[in-house]
């Protein structure tokens, strides 16, 4: 094949020949051509394109005569013959696949991140032409980097891309023409990464990046955010605040973003990545589809069809990489799961939706990726039919080609690279309609924004709550995890350090605000922060909460219809008769613990101490039914594990996709509850059930902080080192396994408040050498605690490291700050200014 060379005045070098590694051999099923199927293409094809598909009869003719080693040519022939892809020319990337890691987002590997040896170069943007067979390479990062993302603009004579030229180097933003003239570099801000970028309709640009540096709560991995920028590179600014990804951006018709999500609040981290939507000015972010869907564990990668509503994306697993099944979704049907699927390939994938659990798509033979919805430019013919992708090619191994798919059952190779390199991203070159281009509603002023909800009782899963129920709503932050431990606490996934014993966050309470007696509630809230909302009864015991997260833009008013509400079903009359709305906006800031972050030690401990520990201490009559003194161990402290181990407490823990019914978890389902008004001689204060009921409905949580003082410690947070700990377990019999994890706990071994009762101690006969030597690691535990206290203690200051990455994160703030500066004040900001104020 013939190869032509376009200057960029980048170094064009030829791509190596390693091949992909394969994976172990998984039964793969025969993708033979199939006569039906090629027959209702070319019937479809001619009623669609008439004189445009001339040899539509002939292709028929010869099908009737073909026999099986014939079928095949005659599919490829009459199916190229597509007027959509006859003489069109492809955009495409080729690379290897993205080397395995954490999750299907991990493809950054960042310089100076836990993965950065796995970026593997080289990979380039070229150019098919399907008309000749010829194909020219557009843009070469060199044998060392890697360029990625493309997407053409409206008229089809600009790409824009991100690209790498170096393990030293960051991704960048860059545009070029389609001829290959005019390469410039939009962004160069240094020790971020800038992908995914897509044309606005109005010239500005969405893409994806690091610049508020976040880490993966269930591991280590740097996670990445929406922003928007110029056309030129200027005023670049933060549109999504999610708490890990946001990605793989594309604008809808209406002209909203379309993008993929992952985030945490009070779930499983493999079953929290759907599809959602957002205002290119960043305002009402919303669900799309997948939200509550455990199987596909990611929805990701997806694309309007043009003149539908649905989409077409890519169901995968949560860890693997970004391919999978493929499907069609008609949101009209649903939200979630099945039902919105009006197609998939292949079509053996349907029976894994809502299957096993967020990795089950990893089965999925063949595996696909970059769909993109193929349409006549003018009149949308043929949309919703016919698709390029990338797909592998065969068996197991993961190199991946350009195919032509269609609703009818046809999947064709349309072109392949050699020496073991894969094809992604394909796309025709050529002018499309331009979508609506959404006003800004939004301001730069750092206000806060309003919510208001209609109705909390309207909506799903309020079943048994009675009208009237509901008193306050509560106002709770979730913030971003930005840093990470060597060491790790094994709860319902990989916590780099311990923060809880299943769930992955820390929280905050804003602030707590009336819901009037039609169900209403109007609040302020601060703008650029992730929250989400609890109902609270006239106790203060939740009803409801969410499990997801939503953000709010200076200036901006949001609504909803009421907890959890049907978005698929025609929302009730206007808000304007709203009770909360005949008055200002509640302020946050009121409360209990209103304006910070819960840590257990200090909220709900002090109430064991006053009330239970005189029962509930090791040695005392009620020890054995839950011990509740506040001894810290490596991880947490003994009341904390015991009331989690023994399941006194009923949280959603790292929950289920689906949503909870109304007081299924928290206070209301915690046995707990039943003895805080009055067991024993203990009479708790209603502000000391408060605070026990808080602490259960904000799933049960310890840390206040990501941060800590041991990141080379046990779980990130133990006093003992790890060859303290494996002595210690040595000497008393104990399965560290066990002791820094959530599965088989044998509950707090080691007191670091007294040594002496540690309950490993009673495996060593008292005063013998062994003993001697065990009490002695624990008192230097109890020493170093002293000393150097950790996340849930008064006293507490970070690592050198961890104070690293917070001045990196709030320099990386001032960046931000600075360009919303310079879009209040309507003057260009860009990188190379804001990098020369980051030097100096």
């Amino acid at each position: 094949m013939k190869t032509r060379m376009i200057a960029l005045g980048v170094l064009v070098v030829a791509l190596g020949a390693s091949a992909a590694k394969k994976r172990p051999e998984i039964p793969v099923p025969e993708m033979k051509a199939d006569r039906a199927a090629v027959c209702a293409a070319i019937e479809d094809l001619m009623a669609t394109f008439g004189q445009a598909y001339p040899d539509g009869r002939n292709y028929l003719k010869q099908l009737e005569r073909a026999d099986e080693a014939q079928l095949e040519a005659i599919q490829r022939e009459a199916l190229l013959a597509n007027p959509l892809v006859r003489e069109a020319q492809l955009l495409y990337v080729v690379r290897r696949q993205y080397k395995a890691d954490h999750h299907n987002t991990a493809t950054l590997f960042q310089k100076g991140e836990i993965n950065e040896a796995k970026f593997d170069p080289p990979g380039k943007i070229k150019v098919l032409n399907l008309k000749t067979g010829t194909t020219a390479t557009l843009v070469d990062a060199g044998a060392t980097g890697i360029a990625r993302d493309p997407e053409l603009s409206h008229d089809g004579r600009k790409v824009i891309f991100s690209m790498r030229k170096s393990k030293d180097d960051d991704y960048h933003i860059y545009e070029t023409n389609i001829d290959g003239s005019g390469l410039r570099q939009l962004t160069s801000l240094a020790g971020v990464s800038d992908i995914d970028p897509v044309y606005l309709p109005d010239g500005k640009i969405i893409f994806s990046s690091s610049r508020e540096p976040k880490f993966c709560m269930c591991n280590r991995h740097i996670m990445a955010n929406l922003y928007r920028m110029d056309g030129d590179g200027a005023n670049i600014h933060q549109i999504g605040k999610s708490t890990l990804f946001e990605g793989h951006s594309t604008v809808m018709a209406d002209g909203r973003i379309l993008y993929d999500r992952w985030e945490y609040v009070d779930r499983n981290f493999g079953d929290a990545q759907g599809l959602w939507v957002v205002n290119p000015d960043g305002t009402m972010h919303a669900i799309f589809y997948g939200n509550n869907t455990p199987s596909p564990g990611g929805v990701i990668d997806a694309r309007q069809i043009p003149g539908t509503q649905n989409v077409i994306s890519i169901f995968g697993s949560c860890h693997d990489r970004p391919w999978g099944a493929l499907a069609i979704l008609d949101r009209n049907k649903g939200v979630d799961g099945a039902a919105a699927v009006e197609h998939i390939w292949p079509a053996s994938a349907r029976e894994l939706i809502g299957v096993g659990n967020f990795d089950t798509f990893k089965k999925v033979r063949p595996r696909y990726e970059d769909p993109f919805p193929l349409a006549e430019p003018e009149t949308l013919a043929g949309a919703g039919k016919y698709f390029l992708c990338a797909r592998t090619i065969q068996g197991n191994d993961e190199r991946t080609g350009i195919y032509l798919i269609d609703t009818f059952g046809n999947e064709v190779l349309v072109h392949e690279e050699a020496d073991g390199f894969g094809c992604y991203d394909p796309m025709p070159i050529r002018p499309r309609k331009s979508e609506n281009a959404k006003p800004d509603q939004r301001d730069f002023e750092n206000r806060n924004g309003t919510f208001y909800v209609q109705d909390v009782y309207e909506g799903t899963h309020m079943e048994g709550v009675e009208r009237g129920e509901v008193k306050w709503l509560r106002v709770v932050t979730t913030p971003e995890k930005r840093s990470w431990t060597q060491q790790r606490w094994g709860g319902q996934g990989t916590q780099a350090p311990a923060m809880n014993w299943h769930s992955f966050e820390s929280k905050g309470i804003l602030g707590t605000v009336p819901v009037e007696a039609d169900g209403s509630a109007y609040f302020e809230v601060p703008s650029d922060t992730f929250v989400y909302f609890q109902l609270l009864d006239k106790d203060g015991k939740m009803i409801q909460s969410m499990r997801s997260g939503t953000m709010i833009q200076s200036g901006e008013m949001q609504g909803c219809v009421g907890c959890h509400e049907d978005r698929v079903e025609t929302p009730p009359a206007s808000a304007l008769g709203l009770q909360a709305l005949k008055r200002p906006a509640s302020p946050m800031g009121k409360g209990y613990a209103a304006g910070r972050m819960f840590n257990y030690l200090a909220d709900a401990q002090p109430v064991f101490d006053k009330h239970c520990v005189k029962c509930h201490d090791y040695g005392k009559k009620g020890a054995e039914a839950v011990i509740l003194a506040g001894d810290k161990g490596l991880a947490f402290n003994a009341s904390y594990t015991d009331l989690h181990r023994k399941k006194l407490v009923a949280v959603a823990g790292g929950g289920q996709a689906e949503i909870y019914p109304a007081k299924a978890w928290g206070t209301y389902a915690s046995k707990l509850s039943k003895t805080l008004n009055g067991h024993g001689k203990a009479k708790l204060s209603d502000a000391e059930k408060l605070s026990l009921y808080t602490w259960m409905d904000l799933n049960g949580i310890y840390y206040p902080t990501y941060d800590c003082a041991y990141p080379d410690h046990p779980t990130g947070r133990s006093p003992i080192t790890v060859k303290q700990l494996n002595r210690l377990a040595e000497l008393c019999g104990l399965d560290v396994k066990a002791l820094t994890s959530h599965r088989n706990h044998p509950g707090t071994m080691v007191s670091f408040d007294r040594p002496e009762i540690s309950p490993c101690l009673s495996a060593l006969e008292k005063g013998s050498d062994e003993y001697k030597e065990a009490l002695a690691i624990i008192e230097e535990g109890e020493n170093a605690l002293r000393q150097t206290p950790r996340a849930d203690m008064p006293g507490f200051v970070a690592s050198e490291n961890d104070r690293h990455r917070t001045e990196r994160y709030e320099q990386y703030r001032s960046v931000e700050a600075a360009y919303r500066e310079a879009l209040r004040k309507d003057r260009k900001l860009y990188d190379a200014d804001v990098q020369r104020l980051i030097e100096n």
